[in-house]
């Protein structure tokens, strides 16, 4: 699993023109789920994500977790995470996992961060085309892979 982490003061997703969730303070997360994720991925992307101390304390210090600051999640699929440009332009997604198996990754994803942060999860449509609006905080962009555990 990839995720695109963006310390936000604002986030949202809307569906054919409509919004569909918003968040103020906190994380908008760009998953991608590829080929060869299990529950294992999820399960550890999860809890790096929870306990990641991006946000600042008193002395301006990014020191505190998403949980220290009552902050809140968007989630948004993003097959794009796994796309391949080594021949041509044009990028290759194959190394994205089919529906089939991406969409009860991502729900399993989403409720890992639930069970930690209750009420405070949001996410997009699986599959659907969305628009997002992100206000990144900071700027602050961190990538993970839970493949290449840095």
């Amino acid at each position: 699993m990839r995720v695109i982490i963006q310390r936000v003061s604002k986030s949202s997703v809307s569906i054919n023109g409509h919004q569909h969730a918003g968040i103020k303070n906190g994380f908008t997360l760009l998953l991608g789920i590829g080929q060869t994720d299990e529950k294992e991925d999820a399960e550890w992307l999860a809890s790096k994500v929870i306990n990641l101390r991006v946000f600042e304390d008193d002395a301006q210090k990014m020191n505190l977790s998403i949980r220290e600051i009552d902050g809140e999640i968007l989630v948004i699929s993003q097959f794009t995470l796994f796309a391949s440009y080594k021949k041509g332009n044009r990028p290759s997604f194959l190394g994205s996992a089919a529906p089939e198996k991406a969409i009860p990754l991502y729900e399993y994803f989403i409720k890992l961060l639930e069970n930690e942060l209750p009420g405070k999860i949001k996410s997009g449509v699986f599959a659907a085309m969305m628009e997002v609006n992100i206000t990144n905080h900071g700027p602050v962009t961190i990538h993970m892979d839970s493949k290449n555990r840095e």
